[in-house]
């Protein structure tokens, strides 16, 4: 006699069509991003480097500087984070396994094919208590928060040095330059958001 699964996960999340638009989105996203991304040797270049006159002066170089080279900025901070994790093996497969669990078992699990424990079927909010739970030990008691957080201070400290002593005189500010590095934030949010109500519509038909 066969013993029963202790647990089912759901099948095809890949080839739903909530992940497909979503991955698809997200990858025109940062091609039409990253397509508006400034030289590096323009951000770097030593001679447009300078001593700010006063903190208001180093502000307003930061705020010039931030919508002009925002992509470059984000690759930045994109490049901290990545070394940060991977100089930390096992924070960076628990932040996998934790962005895994969320993908699979509630944003993009089929209707069709409920989640199955001990031979119970979830509901969608309670696999929700479940992923929120995991999540705050993930974070409150490993390394996985301290280390993203310390990432992005870092980063964020570069931006800010690097912004304040690179004297943007030399850059053509426009209305299109100072919208390119917020577009990517907003083409991504706008298909997190179209792909999160999509699999709200799926958990309420579970429900």
């Amino acid at each position: 006699m066969s013993s029963p699964l202790l647990l089912q996960i759901p099948k095809s999340v890949s080839l739903s069509p909530p992940f497909r638009n979503f991955i698809s989105r997200i990858s025109n996203s940062i091609y039409r991003a990253y397509s508006r991304q400034r030289p590096w040797s323009e951000l770097f270049e030593y001679a447009a480097c300078s001593r700010p006159c006063s903190f208001s002066d180093a502000t307003t170089r930061i705020r010039k500087n931030l919508s002009y080279f925002g992509i470059n900025y984000l690759t930045l901070l994109g490049g901290v984070l990545a070394f940060s994790l991977l100089s930390h093996p096992l924070s960076l497969i628990t932040l996998l396994l934790l962005l895994s669990a969320w993908i699979f078992f509630y944003f993009f699990k089929p209707s069709e094919q409920p989640l199955i424990i001990f031979g119970r079927t979830l509901s969608n909010s309670e696999i929700l208590a479940i992923l929120v739970s995991a999540t705050i030990v993930v974070m409150f008691f490993t390394s996985v928060a301290s280390l993203l957080i310390y990432a992005t201070l870092i980063s964020g400290a570069i931006v800010c040095l690097h912004g304040a002593f690179r004297d943007p005189a030399d850059l053509f500010l426009n209305a299109q330059d100072g919208t390119s590095s917020s577009s990517f934030f907003s083409i991504a949010n706008a298909a997190s958001i179209t792909s999160a109500h999509a699999s709200m519509r799926d958990a309420v038909s579970i429900i």
